[in-house]
């Protein structure tokens, strides 16, 4: 009887490592050992690295640039923090990541973009790729070379075929996302002219905003990242010229003056900015807000009232947009922080809509020119489709979420399947209903597919 129980455990074990498999792919690393001579390297000196999994059939020569996020260092000290881990060093970065949401390369998980060339260039600098400083203090051994990143993987990409796009778009999550706002005309002017080139911001449109105690901390800390990377010179002439170069990191000072199309994905109640920029820890010193910041099923209403007064200001520092074709919106109403990258809120049977939309449909429209996508949801708690994120305690970074949760009411210890697509039903039909026999079919099933 035991031996029975533990042998569908392990089967139970496999099929779910094979529904993994069936929304995601492997890509391995690939290091810019070229770009060193450069000076184009991560915060200890190492090169600069990306994932790139090429394109097939019609996709050949589209090209799809997304680069990582994970927040920024903002000081010596920080900077010194992140030097000795995969975002300052590509020595400690895994030698191969998984391809999901818009990098699927299935189309049934990413339909308009699953043949393109896809790129994830790493994340190492700690300034969105804007730093550029030349001298390298003795002592720390830190390198400030963001700028010079951007330049030489966009140069190897050019070299390896880029340079014959016909589509090509530059997207990124969190402080990748605003990587593709600061360098969006940039990337636009080093690419063929007759090529289709736009942008797609994933959670990168940070807001200037007060915290609950009525400081500008986030503004603080973003001159502080643009003075210790040298970051200016890299950021756009005309907004510099007209306000300080750290006001200049923020997309609200940046976007009217954005000539090249750009794609705003963005939740309203951002998990990270209601985390870090509404109430950082230096402004919550007694910890009110880390039970709500952690769930915002835990929030209270007067917690709920000053994110809503977040979510009023958020909207108000996107109407530079002015409702522009080119400029596109999916800002939903959910607690979530990046939802391109994951193949839940990508494109799924639940992933979150607005106006029977998905993500990935209201992108794709867009860049195709299908039709226009500007969409604002209504206020937190009215969409249904929301994955709302929950964070583990402790939790420091966004990158580190575990889980998620739908604000549809269900209770939260039922145990039942998510919607599946069609790979999946049938992964779960064979290997669930059936066995190891089951098991055998399925592993058929996913070469052939």
């Amino acid at each position: 009887m035991e031996c029975t129980r533990t042998g569908q455990w392990l089967n139970l074990l496999l099929c779910v490592l094979l529904l993994l498999k069936a929304e995601a792919s492997y890509v391995p690393i690939t290091y810019l050992q070229s770009a060193v001579t450069k000076g184009a390297v991560c915060l200890d000196g190492s090169p600069p690295a990306y994932h790139f999994d090429k394109g097939f059939g019609s996709g050949n020569n589209s090209w799809l640039v997304q680069f990582e996020g994970g927040g920024w260092c903002n000081n010596v000290t920080s900077c010194l923090a992140r030097k000795n881990g995969r975002l300052g060093s590509s020595k400690q970065m895994g030698k191969q990541i998984a391809f999901s949401g818009i990098l699927n390369n299935q189309r049934m998980f990413n339909p308009d973009f699953y043949n393109w060339n896809r790129i994830k260039v790493r994340y190492c600098d700690g300034s969105s790729f804007t730093g550029d400083v030349e001298a390298v203090n003795p002592v720390t051994k830190l390198h400030f070379r963001g700028a010079r990143i951007f330049n030489a993987v966009i140069e190897d990409l050019l070299a390896k075929g880029m340079k014959n796009a016909r589509n090509a778009i530059i997207s990124g999550c969190s402080a990748g996302g605003l990587t593709s706002v600061l360098h969006c005309d940039r990337f636009r002017a080093l690419l063929p002219s007759g090529a289709k080139v736009k942008c797609l911001s994933d959670a990168g449109y940070f807001i200037n905003a007060r915290d609950v105690s009525g400081a500008l901390h986030i503004e603080q800390y973003f001159s502080q990242v643009v003075a210790t990377h040298g970051s200016a010179r890299s950021l756009a002439q005309s907004c510099t010229s007209r306000l300080s170069p750290g006001l200049c990191f923020f997309p609200q000072h940046l976007v009217s003056q954005i000539t090249t199309p750009i794609f705003f994905v963005n939740a309203a109640y951002d998990s990270w900015q209601i985390k870090n920029v509404l109430a950082p820890g230096v402004a919550d010193p007694h910890g009110h807000w880390h039970n709500c910041k952690l769930d915002i099923n835990n929030c209270s209403p007067y917690q709920l009232d000053l994110m809503q007064g977040f979510r009023t200001e958020f909207l108000r520092a996107l109407t530079v947009l002015r409702n522009s074709p080119s400029k596109g919106l999916f800002i939903d109403s959910c607690y979530a922080h990046c939802q391109t990258e994951m193949q839940e809120t990508w494109f799924r049977s639940d992933s979150p809509m607005l106006g029977k939309t998905t993500i990935a449909k209201a992108v794709a429209d867009w860049f195709y020119e299908r039709r226009p996508f500007h969409q604002i949801d209504c206020p937190y708690p009215c969409n249904p489709t929301c994955h709302n994120r929950v964070f583990e305690p402790p939790q420091d970074h966004p990158g580190k979420n575990v889980t998620t949760k739908g604000t549809s009411g269900a209770s939260a210890t039922k145990l039942s399947f998510p919607k599946l697509s069609n790979k999946e039903q049938w992964i779960e039909l064979l290997c669930i209903r059936h066995g190891i026999s089951g098991l055998l079919l399925t592993l058929v099933i996913l070469v052939i597919l």
